[in-house]
C-alpha cells in the first residue's frame, strides 16, 4: 500500500465532503464509476446474483451491496452478509432557519446551534463557510427539489474576546453557545435577509423559492500531510470520513479482482458484501436515516426477498453474518498519556484499533475480536487494542445502535487520531492504508459461523 497516495486521495475525498449530504454524493460518484446501479427506496427492486447496487435515504445515508455468486435461492446454505458501517456526519453547528442576528451596531451575525459534541474553542478565529441541503420551489406547478450548496468562500468567522477583556481565559472558560459561538457575517455591508439571498444566488433561484434548508458551518482550513517525514495527516471531519473512505475503498477493491478473474469459482461462497454510511451518529443515530433506524434491516430484507429467499433463509443469514463497525479511535495524547489506559491504548501509524467496552458501548466481544484479529493477521495489518480508563465513561458509536434493529456478530474498530471532535483533527499517514488492506481481506474472506458463533474454521478465512 502506498500510504502517501491513499492519504492524498483521502484528503481529496474530505475536501469534496463538506457536509453529510456532500459525503454521500461523493460516495455515489465512486459507486457510479464502479458500475453500481442506483435503486431508489420507492421503486421496485430487480436484483440478481453478481449484481452491484446501492440505495440512499435522505441524501445523507447510503447502503451499497454486491451480491456474490451462490447467494440466490439455488445457492445453498452459505447465504449471509458481510458488512462495514461508518457515519457521514461530524460535530459542527447548524444554522437556524431564521439565520441572522442583527447588532450590536451594524454587525450581522449568524444564529447557530450545536450539532454533536464538538470542541467549541477549536472553531474560533478561523475562516468558515456553510454547506448542506436546500429545498427549493421549482416551476409553477409547485414541485419541490433538493439542491446541495457549498459556498466556496471564506465568509464567516467566530472572533475570540481579547484577553484584555477576559483576563481569565487561559484559566479555563465555559463558552455560551448562544453568545460566544455566533459567527460574524458582516460589519455593515450586508443586512438581514442577505444570508438567504446569498444561498438563493448560489443556487440560481429567488429567495422566496427557498422552502427549507439544512445548513452547517464548515471549517475552511485545508487538509494536509505534514511532518518532517510526512507522518501525519490533519483535516476537518477525519471522524468519521477516514473510516467511511477506507471501508468504501475496501468494499470496491474486494470485488474488482473477482470480476476480472476468468477462473473465479462459479459457485461462489454465497455471501453479500454490504457497505453502509449512516447520518446522525454524532447526535445519537435515532433518526429515520441513522444507524438505529429501519434503513439497514429493510435493505437486507429486500435483498433476501429479491433473491427469492424465504423469511427462514433471511433469519439464518442474519445469524451467520458479521459487521465491522468503523468509527475512529483515540490515540494516546503526547502531552497527556494519563488520559488513556496504561495497556489498552493506541498510537498513530501503528495499525487498526479494536475497541472494547465492558458497558457494551462497543460491539466487540471475544468472538468478534478473534475473528477480526485473524483477518488482520492474514492481511499483514498490525492491530492495537483500546479500552477507556476504568473511571472514564468514554464515548460510543453506531455498531451497538444498529444492532438494536438487526442483531449481528460485530466488532468495533477505528483508526487512531488526536483531537477527536476538534474542527481540525490529526491522524497517521499509514493507518488509512492499513484499514483498506484489513477491510478488503474481510470482504474477501469466506467466513462461516456455527450455531454458537464460537468456531471459525481457519481455512475459511482465505
Amino acid at each position: 500500500m502506498d500510504h502517501i497516495n491513499i492519504s492524498e486521495e483521502l484528503l481529496r475525498f474530505i475536501e469534496k465532503s463538506p457536509s453529510m449530504f456532500h459525503t454521500i454524493r461523493t460516495i455515489r460518484e465512486y459507486l457510479d464509476a464502479a458500475g453500481f446501479a442506483y435503486l431508489p427506496e420507492t421503486d421496485s427492486w430487480d436484483i440478481a446474483e453478481g449484481g452491484k447496487y446501492y440505495t440512499v435515504r435522505n441524501g445523507s445515508s447510503i447502503v451499497a451491496f454486491r451480491i456474490g455468486k451462490g447467494a440466490g435461492i439455488a445457492g445453498g446454505k452459505g447465504y449471509r452478509f458481510k458488512l462495514c458501517a461508518s457515519h457521514s456526519d461530524s460535530p459542527t453547528y447548524k444554522v437556524k432557519n431564521v439565520p441572522e442576528l442583527e447588532g450590536p451596531g451594524e454587525y450581522l451575525r449568524l444564529n447557530v446551534e450545536g450539532y454533536g459534541g464538538m470542541i467549541d474553542s477549536s472553531w474560533l478565529d478561523r475562516p468558515l463557510t456553510v454547506a448542506g441541503k436546500v429545498l427549493v420551489r421549482k416551476g409553477v406547478n409547485g414541485s419541490i427539489v433538493s439542491k446541495l450548496v457549498y459556498i466556496d468562500e471564506d465568509i464567516l468567522l467566530i472572533p475570540n474576546v481579547a484577553i484584555h477583556f477576559n483576563r481569565d481565559i487561559n484559566k479555563g472558560y465555559k463558552y455560551d453557545r448562544q453568545v460566544d459561538l455566533c459567527p460574524l457575517f458582516s460589519a455593515g455591508a450586508l443586512k438581514k435577509g442577505d444570508f438567504d439571498k446569498m444561498i438563493a444566488d448560489e443556487l440560481g433561484v429567488g429567495s422566496d423559492d427557498i422552502l427549507g434548508k439544512d445548513l452547517y458551518l464548515v471549517n475552511r482550513q485545508k487538509p494536509c500531510i505534514w511532518g518532517r517525514k510526512s507522518e501525519f495527516i490533519s483535516a476537518p471531519r477525519l471522524d468519521d470520513l477516514q473510516c467511511a473512505f477506507a471501508s468504501m475503498k475496501a468494499f470496491l477493491d474486494a470485488g474488482s479482482d473477482a470480476e476480472n478473474d476468468a477462473e473465479a469459482d462459479a459457485e461462489g461462497d454465497g455471501s453479500v458484501n454490504v457497505y453502509c454510511c449512516f447520518d446522525n451518529e454524532e447526535v445519537g443515530s435515532n433518526t429515520k436515516q441513522g444507524a438505529m433506524s429501519t434503513f439497514l434491516p429493510t435493505v437486507l430484507e429486500r435483498i433476501s426477498a429479491g433473491l427469492g429467499r424465504t423469511g427462514e433463509d433471511h433469519a439464518r443469514a442474519i445469524a451467520g453474518s458479521f459487521m465491522v463497525s468503523c468509527d475512529n479511535a483515540h490515540a494516546m495524547h503526547p502531552n497527556h498519556p494519563e488520559k488513556t489506559d496504561a495497556e489498552n491504548r493506541a498510537f498513530i501509524n501503528k495499525g487498526v484499533v479494536i475497541k472494547e467496552s465492558a458497558a457494551q458501548k462497543y460491539t466487540t466481544d471475544a468472538f468478534s475480536r478473534a475473528l477480526f484479529r485473524s483477518i488482520c493477521e492474514k492481511a499483514g495489518v498490525p492491530v492495537q487494542d483500546f479500552a477507556n480508563r476504568s473511571g472514564s465513561p468514554g464515548g460510543s458509536t453506531l455498531g451497538n445502535l444498529s444492532n438494536i434493529q438487526v442483531s449481528l456478530h460485530a466488532v468495533d474498530i477505528g483508526l487512531p487520531q488526536l483531537a477527536m471532535h476538534s474542527s481540525y483533527e490529526t491522524a497517521g499517514v499509514k493507518d488509512t492504508g492499513y484499514a483498506v488492506d484489513a477491510l478488503t481481506k474481510f470482504y474477501e474472506a469466506d467466513i462461516r459461523i456455527d450455531d454458537e458463533g464460537a468456531n471459525i474454521r481457519d481455512d475459511d478465512i482465505s
